[in-house]
């Protein structure tokens, strides 16, 4: 299969995206992990990235973002959460995860031993409060819809809580 053919057709404005790990491998089972994804979301926050929703789960999360060039913060997000984690698994000597990451590869990426995420994200375009709604619903419910959880805000990598007025791990925008 190749590339996605999904694109960020207004890149300024909010968009729905889904950033999954090769083969659906969970990685996302450790706090170490996950404060990976969390601390370069922080990051590009801070140089304008407006994250409105997000949940993350054991091998995959989603997003409801925006900013003047989310296709490349998305990019950007990426490349360095996959070398750092690779890096993280490659401390911890996780042979078997990355033998997984290393068998699953797609081919023409021979500049590397590994490959992290899935291609694309097939980001979906905001239109409208109505679609922003369901979208913030849909990541909410994400880890009750799995059984994880009774209740969205007892996830503790999501941004649940904070459309409850309850802090949460990362500050998110809920203005639109």
């Amino acid at each position: 299969m190749g590339r996605s053919r999904y694109k960020f057709t207004q890149p300024d404005q909010p968009h729905f995206m889904t950033l999954t790990v090769l083969h659906w491998i969970s990685v996302f089972t450790r706090p170490e992990t996950v404060t990976i994804l969390l601390d370069s979301m922080r990051h590009l926050m801070s140089q304008g990235l407006k994250i409105h929703a997000y949940v993350i789960l054991e091998n995959h999360l989603h997003l409801l973002a925006q900013s003047p060039e989310l296709d490349k913060d998305i990019a950007k997000f990426k490349t360095y959460t996959a070398r750092q984690l690779i890096k993280w698994l490659t401390e911890r000597k996780a042979k078997t995860v990355l033998d997984q990451l290393a068998f699953y590869k797609k081919s023409h990426k021979d500049d590397r031993a590994y490959q992290f995420w899935q291609e694309g994200v097939h980001p979906e375009l905001i239109q409208g409060e109505a679609m922003m709604r369901q979208k913030v619903e849909y990541i909410h419910q994400n880890p009750v819809k799995r059984g994880y959880v009774d209740r969205a805000e007892h996830w503790r990598y999501s941004s649940s809580r904070n459309y409850l007025d309850i802090e949460g791990l990362l500050e998110v925008d809920r203005l639109w």
